[in-house]
């Protein structure tokens, strides 16, 4: 039978396709990664790789393998924390993932509080694109990411935390900036800015734009907020903004105004998501609710909801 060791190495060549960085990433020696390989083929009779001095491919048969070995040692990690956090709560260690246009603007009202209530806990925090979060928690790299609402998938539990606004950013002298509120019908053949391609708000500021008539603007997307709060500060367009990016860095930027829609403001839903299975879900469901008590004393322009 395959030992655990040996999964983890094929699962290793399987990400990096190169057995030196493999090797480097299990913390064992090239010869040692190669001849676990052989010795793994040998056991079950087949070939997992095929090794050149070029590249390294895995084989069909080494693909799947190494695609459910994934699998195997996600599952034993939570074998692993069902053990080490059976009798404590929000204790340890908890690997987090976090959209960009969320993370910088949320962890800091909750995180000081977390750590006030729970000084043993501590949170490993990465920012990504949200289909490489997606692909985190399924293979195990999170344990849990605050990530906007809908998710689709079998092996995922969701829970959702608050609706965050998404507030109008436009220069200050802009014809509407005169306006106090803004009417769906002014937002026609406006030009707005969002972030580029792969990122949720992207695919809702499109959406909103199709149903405003207004017009999405592929030309010049943003890479992160700062730099769509610059291109319409220097008279590019229009934006739909983050409400807690908007609290946190753009009230204090004269160059911009900020305007709410008069009736059916969008929105975004913001929850929390892990793997259904996880041994840690009575604390994800904990950690949940304190994320809504701090965020309901902290933000009151959030609707939160459970």
């Amino acid at each position: 039978m395959p030992t655990l060791q040996q999964l983890r190495y094929l699962v290793a060549v399987a990400d990096t396709l190169h057995f030196r960085r493999a090797a480097e990433l299990t913390h064992v020696t090239q010869p040692t990664l190669s001849g676990q390989l052989r010795e793994l083929e040998n056991k079950l009779g087949v070939q997992l790789v095929e090794r050149s001095r070029a590249k390294v491919i895995l084989t069909p048969v080494g693909a799947e393998i190494a695609a459910r070995g994934r699998t195997v040692l996600r599952d034993v990690q939570d074998i692993v924390e069902l053990a080490a956090h059976g009798h404590s709560l929000l204790d340890g260690t908890i690997r987090v993932g976090v959209i960009q246009s969320l993370g910088p603007y949320l962890l800091p009202h909750i995180l000081p509080e977390l750590h006030q209530s729970y000084p043993n806990l501590k949170l490993y925090v990465r920012e990504g694109m949200p289909q490489t979060l997606l692909g985190g928690i399924d293979d195990g790299s999170f344990d849990l990411l605050f990530f906007p609402l809908p998710v689709k998938g079998a092996d995922l539990h969701t829970t959702r935390l608050f609706r965050e606004p998404l507030w109008i950013v436009m220069p200050s002298d802009h014809h509407l900036a005169k306006k106090k509120t803004i009417d769906r019908s002014d937002l026609k053949d406006e030009t707005v800015l969002t972030l580029e391609r792969g990122h949720r708000l992207h695919d809702q500021v499109q959406a909103l734009c199709e149903q405003y008539r207004a017009k999405l603007s592929l030309d010049y997307e943003g890479t992160s907020l700062d730099t769509l709060r610059q291109m319409v500060a220097m008279g590019m367009g229009l934006s739909f903004l983050p409400a807690l990016y908007v609290l946190s860095e753009v009230l204090q930027d004269d160059q911009v105004v900020v305007r709410q829609l008069r009736s059916r403001a969008p929105s975004r839903m913001i929850g929390m998501v892990w793997r259904r299975h996880s041994a840690r879900q009575d604390e994800f469901v904990t950690l949940a609710e304190h994320v809504r008590g701090i965020m309901k004393k902290r933000v009151p322009d959030l609707t939160i909801v459970s």
